[in-house]
């Protein structure tokens, strides 16, 4: 579909880039639950490679693409129909058709998030490359903020191609100068690689996980450097309250290690939109 059929016809369009969205959210669904399980298996068999331990038994096959979806209880494999994205677990009202053990609601809420980022992402800048571009960061902070949530961690096959991606995208100035984006790669790495050795001087203890340097990296990749203050203030700012709020009620403790990176995502994804109009309200205040 072309900006000029998007333009005659905007229903459709969006239904079409609604229907993309929530396809793409179906598989990053999937990819939360295997990537973790895929790489972990990875890094046990390189331990033992490198201490001479011996191999793993070997496992069935666990991939992407391999075995088919099914419950993770039963082990019963799931119809077609109840792989339709968003419809099929309303359909199952939350539960496996075969057990009724309780499907987890992220699987809904991955693909509902997706299929709204793609719907905001050409609201926002069209059927354009720009459009484009902002759809797939938004399913890769999408896939990071949940296997985070989940694992704790940011994996390296996600966070280091999107950084380089960011960097060919603004080749052209997409979305910054390349040379902002070069810069905002190089500082916001290097940034918190000091404050994570100047804590960890200070305190013997690590504040943050290093996969967090990377994802701050690709936000300044894609976004260029100015708006990388604002991207830390409000990650900061929001895990501060969630945090804070999650310790008052007492489902966390001050010693409970919490991700940051979901708040990381959460503010490049804001920036790309707003970074500039809220930057220029900020100045506009100060000026006043």
């Amino acid at each position: 579909m072309n900006p000029t059929s998007f333009a005659s016809d905007p229903v459709a369009a969006y239904l079409v880039v609604g229907i993309l969205g929530a396809v793409v959210g179906s598989f990053l669904s999937m990819l939360v639950y295997r990537l973790p399980i895929i790489l972990k298996r990875e890094w046990d068999r390189d331990c033992r490679e490198a201490l001479a331990l011996p191999p793993p038994e070997k496992a069935e096959t666990f991939n992407i693409a391999w075995p088919a979806s099914h419950c993770p209880q039963c082990h019963a494999p799931l119809k077609l129909r109840d792989n339709i994205p968003l419809f099929g677990f309303l359909l199952l009202r939350g539960r496996c058709r075969h057990c009724s053990t309780s499907i987890p609601r992220q699987y809904f809420l991955i693909e509902a998030l997706t299929t709204l980022a793609a719907l905001v992402s050409v609201a926002h800048f069209g059927l354009t490359p720009r459009g484009a571009g902002a759809f797939l960061l938004g399913a890769a902070l999408i896939t990071l903020t949940f296997i985070d949530m989940r694992e704790q961690i940011l994996p390296d096959t996600i966070t280091l191609p999107f950084l380089w991606l960011g960097l060919l995208v603004n080749r052209d100035g997409l979305y910054a100068s390349l040379d902002s984006a070069v810069l905002g790669a190089v500082g916001a790495y290097l940034f918190l690689w000091l404050v994570f050795h100047a804590f960890r001087l200070a305190t013997g203890k690590e504040g943050m996980g290093q996969g967090d340097f990377k994802l701050f990296a690709l936000g300044g990749a894609w976004l260029g450097w100015q708006l990388l203050p604002l991207v830390l203030l409000f990650a900061s700012l929001a895990g501060a309250l969630y945090g804070g709020a999650l310790i008052l009620t007492r489902r966390l403790t001050r010693s409970t290690p919490m991700p940051f990176g979901p708040f990381l995502c959460a503010a490049i994804w804001l920036a790309l939109f707003y970074g500039w109009p809220l930057m220029a309200l900020y100045l506009r205040g100060t000026h006043v």
